[in-house]
Order: structure tokens, then C-alpha cells, then sequence
């Protein structure tokens, strides 16, 4: 995966109005033509932020899809996918960092 996309697609969402208007409309065929793996274009829209958290994508980033409400992501869904993450035990003991 390359969290350096994903973070793009969030930034550029944001900032782009025509894009995110293509994204809400669309989103099948718009994540279509980006530099995006099959895996990326079926996480986002399914709404799996907290898989493309652990994938290495910023949560910062990440909570615009719920600002947004992109791939039918609310604000509540965004916090409970990202708090199961962080429930998870990692390799090291105890959660990860992620409130």
C-alpha cells in the first residue's frame, strides 16, 4: 500500500471541491483512475479507516473522509473503526496510540 496516495486522496478531497463532489457521486469510478491498488480502491469504499490506518495512512488525513462523509463514513463510525484499531494488541504488549 502506499499511504502517501491515500493521504493524497484525503488532502486533495478537502481542497478539491470537483473532486469531492466526483467522489460522493461516484466514488467507483472516480477511485478508478488514481494510483490507488485494488486492495486501497475496496478499503475506501467500504469506509475501513482504521485498516488504512494500520496500513500507514495518517489518522489526521484519514478524518476528513468522516468530515467529508465520503464512502458513507459518519464521524462515529470514523472514532469506533479507529478505536478498534487501537483496542488491538500490538507485537510489543498494549494498544496502539490512536484516541
Amino acid at each position: 500500500m502506499s499511504a502517501y496516495q491515500i493521504e493524497k486522496l484525503c488532502y486533495r478531497a478537502l481542497h478539491d471541491l470537483e473532486f469531492r463532489e466526483a467522489l460522493l457521486r461516484d466514488p467507483t469510478a472516480t477511485l478508478a483512475v488514481l494510483p490507488l491498488t485494488d486492495e486501497e480502491r475496496d478499503l475506501l469504499t467500504r469506509g475501513e479507516v482504521g485498516r488504512l490506518y494500520e496500513m500507514g495512512a495518517h489518522p489526521y488525513l484519514l478524518s476528513h473522509i468522516s468530515r467529508l462523509r465520503l464512502f458513507g463514513v459518519t464521524g462515529e463510525q470514523y472514532r469506533e473503526r479507529m478505536r478498534a484499531v487501537a483496542a488491538r494488541p500490538t507485537p510489543g504488549g498494549g494498544g496502539n496510540a490512536v484516541g
